[in-house]
């Protein structure tokens, strides 16, 4: 297993190492924008409030803090943090006159803060691509204060047959579209797998009450093509 763990993490690096300049254009051509709309419904249903703290994991390029800032009036904070240095330095340039932002070159498994900490976790469409999940969710549970929310969006399994053919008509043409736009197939080969071999909606919930998350639930949006986790460090 720790064999299968390094090697995963070679080709996740290797991955993102290879996209990340055209990563947001990507984002909109695979998902035709609903990528954007996801992220505002996962903030909505974060319901955050001012004055607080988010931690977002695996931030990309920044959507997730620039709608979360925007949601509580900018009155709070937002700690980014990425393993991909890339990235980092997309979202330093997007958000550099933003003050309440900082930028951590650090993985999901091991993060640089302090024990109850944040009032808020995000991870969008990160945790399918860790070395483990395991780790992961004990991290997000140690640096969460008590009566904070850990939120989760993902990649997860659709419910109706029916759309479910036409999503896996459309997952085999990915490779094709990053073959076009970034000059490479493999990244988005890797993609439709990590999908392919993630949980299922209720084995990640099942997950996280292991983690002694509290009041978990889950929401499934466009029919299950995502799905939105969350829960309560009580």
């Amino acid at each position: 297993m720790q064999t299968y763990r390094h090697s995963k993490e070679k080709v996740v690096s290797k991955v993102f190492q290879e996209v990340f300049e055209k990563y947001d254009i990507m984002n909109d051509l695979m998902s035709l924008g609903i990528h954007r709309l996801w992220k505002k419904t996962f903030i909505d249903w974060l319901n955050p409030s001012k004055n607080t703290k988010l931690i977002d994991v695996a931030s990309g390029t920044g959507d997730v803090a620039k709608l979360f800032l925007e949601k509580i009036g900018y009155y709070g904070n937002v700690c980014c943090v990425d393993e991909n240095e890339g990235m980092l330095n997309l979202s330093k340039k997007k958000f550099k006159k933003m003050n309440n932002i900082t930028w951590h070159h650090n993985k999901a498994e091991k993060l640089p803060f302090k024990d109850n900490e944040f009032d808020y976790y995000t991870i969008s469409f990160g945790i399918r691509n860790v070395n483990n999940i395991n780790t992961v969710l004990d991290e997000a549970f140690r640096v969460l204060k008590p009566g904070g929310k850990f939120s989760c969006l993902e990649f997860s399994k659709v419910k109706s047959e029916t759309l479910n053919k036409f999503y896996q008509i459309y997952s085999k043409s990915i490779p094709k579209i990053g073959k076009l736009v970034v000059g490479k197939s493999e990244p988005y080969e890797y993609l439709i797998k990590s999908i392919k071999e993630f949980y299922s909606q209720e084995e990640l919930l099942q997950l996280m009450k292991k983690k002694k998350f509290s009041n978990t639930s889950f929401k499934n949006l466009s029919g299950g093509i995502v799905a939105i986790h969350s829960g309560w460090k009580i």
